[in-house]
């Protein structure tokens, strides 16, 4: 099971005028648990007037660049990414989990393959990751990124990306839609909806050469852009998500619930195995979740956004039946497997039996 660990942060570079990338060094015997995958992020925490406050933020490097880096946007009467933005500095130690989520695709050296990335805003982070680990460890391959902002000073990466179309020259291109600033193509400009997405079908895209895609931003957005995929004959197979939000394009939300298991009423008895070790505890059928009677009864069980996103709390049931109330991160192959948002989640039967260890 997941734990926190310290790292401690090397290096604040100031990126856009409200978004810092910090890069990040583990200890020499973290280094195994920190060896991350593209795509992938990390959550921290931090207390804050004595409130322990979990974000999560993705990671931005390649997996050959050597180094652990993340990007922070500041978000409006956000304590930690103010804070971030605003405090951090080389020598501050930091508490994470290792790095965890599915944003990605496994990768061959051999393959020959054209991915499509959508990013909108700090949407860019974990898609950044992507894109310089495929260009590196796929040199057949291309890479397409669509990338929506508000304007040219908002841009994340600006320059780095300029570097990599310049260093994988006829592999990487970029689009940039800026919203409130006119280009000399007027496709390019406004907020990306289904019109601009057929005409960017129509003209600069050929969907039918898509092999995976990416999109990571707002959930309108993102609606949109899968919306025009599946029109496009892309399948939900080839369409990868990924957003740190309370509200996104949500996988099957729940197991099927048998009749007889209908009765919502009194409580259920839960038996929870995390790190090896079970215990019973008594929890009512409505009004707590599954991760809060564990956090209740002194089990140190993983989360981080608590709003169904992340799978950050993801526990397999092994016996009886929960109803899930969002499901924004889980694949529905692993709902059908039997795992579950232990954050969105109550019980439905009497007994239940779930593990974190699965």
């Amino acid at each position: 099971m997941a734990r926190f660990h310290p790292l401690e942060v090397t290096e604040v570079r100031r990126d856009t005028r409200d978004a810092v990338v910090v890069s990040l060094r583990p200890r020499d015997e973290d280094r195994a648990a920190f060896d991350f995958i593209q795509g992938q992020y990390l959550t921290f925490r931090r207390e804050f007037d004595g409130e322990e406050l979990r974000r999560s933020y993705s990671i931005c490097a390649g997996k050959d660049d050597g180094v652990l880096r993340v990007g922070i946007k500041r978000v409006d009467g956000g304590a930690f990414s103010t804070w971030a933005n605003e405090n951090l500095e080389p020598g501050i130690v930091l508490e994470a989990m290792p790095p965890m989520g599915r944003f990605f695709t496994a990768l061959d050296p051999s393959s020959e393959k054209h991915y499509l990335g959508f990013a909108g805003g700090s949407g860019i982070t974990p898609v950044l990751s992507i894109i310089k680990t495929v260009l590196a460890r796929e040199p057949a391959s291309e890479f397409t990124l669509v990338y929506a902002n508000r304007q040219i000073s908002s841009i994340m990466f600006r320059e780095e990306l300029e570097d990599l179309k310049n260093l994988y020259l006829g592999r990487f291109s970029v689009l940039h839609i800026l919203e409130t600033e006119a280009q000399e193509i007027d496709l390019f400009t406004g907020r990306i909806d289904a019109d601009k997405m057929n005409r960017l079908f129509d003209t600069w895209i050929d969907p039918t050469t898509i092999d995976t895609a990416f999109i990571c931003g707002p959930e309108p957005m993102m609606l949109t852009i899968a919306e025009s995929l599946r029109a496009h004959g892309v399948t939900d197979d080839r369409i990868k998500f990924e957003l740190f939000a309370s509200g996104q394009p949500g996988r099957a939300k729940r197991p099927a619930v048998s009749r007889e298991a209908a009765n919502r009423s009194g409580t259920a008895r839960a038996t929870i195995t995390l790190d090896g070790a079970t215990r019973t505890v008594d929890m009512p059928k409505e009004g707590q979740t599954l991760l809060e009677a564990a956090l209740e009864h002194d089990l140190d069980a993983p989360f981080a956004c608590k709003a169904g996103v992340c799978s950050t709390c993801r526990a397999k049931v092994l016996d009886g039946e929960v109803e899930m109330a969002v499901n924004h991160a889980l694949e529905d192959y692993e709902v059908r497997q039997g795992y579950v948002l232990t954050c969105q989640c109550t019980p439905v039967t009497d007994t239940l039996v779930i593990s974190y260890d699965q």
